[in-house]
């Protein structure tokens, strides 16, 4: 073979054994790629084995301090907490059988039967001679034909209604003590300062969630908010009327169901009785954490004249009157004769004979701005500040008459029960 020819040869196997050698290389590179690949899913998404506990989860010791300031207030008032039923009777929807046929129903067809209107709650205060008092709000009890109280063991009892109050919310009812062994105790409600720890109890939506606390701070010590009544207002024409209160505000959950219930401190004393909250404002904006408690000092004073007169009696002026803001500014100049510095207070519209304003010498047309030591912007200023007098009381009244600042004394010597007429 020449040299040429073996030359050519050798070269082609070189270059045959090359190009098998790229092809294995590449295919085994390839290979150990995709092997990689599927080796870090495996590794990701495969379940561990060699467990030989299932579920391996396991509960420790509680070490949360089980006995705080929060849990021995609640423990020592929680018994004494109750729910209220509401109980009003239906009335037959006229469609009977008696009615198709032209007949006359039973006597007794109208009576309707007693169901459920509404669920409040409440806190027993006082146990004396058999009979446990429970305080409430009037809202609760307002419109009842019967009414039932739920221990906080479950235990139903019938409820008698001692008294009620709708000027500041508030209802006495009593029931049978012998299953009551337990009364809250009223703390000081002046002495509390915003920030401070505080608990609501009731039940919220219902007996269902009976004793359910919630916890928060005082929000505001003093919020003055305006709410309406029952009462008769002369200054309007129309029944039912408002005037201003001071409350308590929280940040507790309170919802419906808890009004009637109580706020407590970390002492377990009730500083004020749950009434309302706030869950929108004027523009229908939602608004969460604003709860309202009447206090405590307030709540005795009332419910101690429930319990010993059956309602509470106030002293009362013996007038009619209207807002100074809904006179024309012409009249508050040319007929008031007032001076430009003077734009708030409540004009006299009609001073009865004989009533105390009139005893006083105030006449039509005397503008009040001042009640004792209480600025009078209108008239529901001027009923809050006359309502923290006592009948027999003296109260100093300073108005305006043709544009002169007078100060008269008005002895207190009637009450608004005996009043012939609308007055205040």
């Amino acid at each position: 073979m020449d040299e040429n020819k073996f030359r050519r040869r050798f070269w082609m196997k070189v270059i045959v054994v090359g190009l098998l050698a790229g092809l294995i290389g590449g295919g085994i590179s390839i290979t150990i790629g995709n092997v990689w690949t599927r080796h870090e899913q495996n590794t990701v998404t495969k379940v561990p084995s060699g467990s030989t506990k299932p579920g391996g989860a396991s509960v420790q010791g509680n070490k949360a301090q089980l006995k705080n300031p929060s849990t021995q207030a609640y423990n020592s008032v929680k018994d004494s907490v109750v729910s209220v039923i509401n109980k009003q009777r239906v009335q037959n929807s006229g469609n009977s059988v008696f009615d198709m046929f032209g007949g006359d129903a039973p006597s007794n067809s109208n009576s309707g039967k007693l169901q459920t209107a509404s669920e409040g709650s409440g806190v027993i205060y006082k146990k004396h001679n058999g009979i446990a008092y429970v305080v409430t709000n009037n809202h609760v009890v307002s419109g009842s034909n019967a009414l039932e109280v739920i221990l906080s063991n479950g235990k139903k009892v019938s409820a008698g209604l001692v008294g009620t109050d709708s000027t500041t919310d508030l209802a006495v009812l009593k029931i049978s003590a012998k299953n009551v062994n337990t009364v809250a105790r009223f703390g000081n409600s002046n002495d509390i300062a915003a920030g401070q720890d505080v608990l609501a109890i009731g039940s919220p939506m219902g007996s269902e969630y009976a004793n359910t606390v919630t916890k928060g701070i005082i929000s505001a010590k003093k919020r003055t908010l305006k709410v309406s009544t029952n009462d008769d207002d002369s200054s309007n024409g129309n029944s039912g009327s408002s005037t201003t209160t001071n409350v308590i505000q929280t940040d507790a959950a309170i919802n419906s169901g808890n009004s009637g219930g109580p706020l407590i401190n970390m002492a377990g004393q009730v500083i004020g009785i749950n009434s309302m909250k706030l869950s929108s404002n004027g523009e229908g904006s939602s608004v969460e954490g604003m709860g309202f408690s009447i206090p405590s000092n307030e709540v005795v004073r009332i419910i101690n004249q429930l319990v010993a007169h059956g309602k509470v009696v106030r002293p009362t002026l013996g007038v009619s009157m209207i807002n100074l803001s809904n006179v024309t500014s012409d009249s508050q100049k040319n007929v008031l004769k007032l001076p430009s510095s003077v734009n708030t207070g409540v004009v006299l519209m009609k001073v009865k004979s004989g009533s105390d304003a009139d005893n006083a010498g105030l006449k039509k047309y005397d503008v009040i701005t001042k009640l004792g030591n209480s600025k009078v912007q209108g008239t529901g200023d001027l009923k809050t500040a006359l309502y923290k007098y006592k009948v027999g009381d003296s109260v100093k009244v300073t108005y305006y008459r043709s544009g002169t600042q007078h100060v008269t004394t008005v002895k207190l010597s009637q009450t608004a029960s005996s009043k012939v007429e609308n007055d205040n």
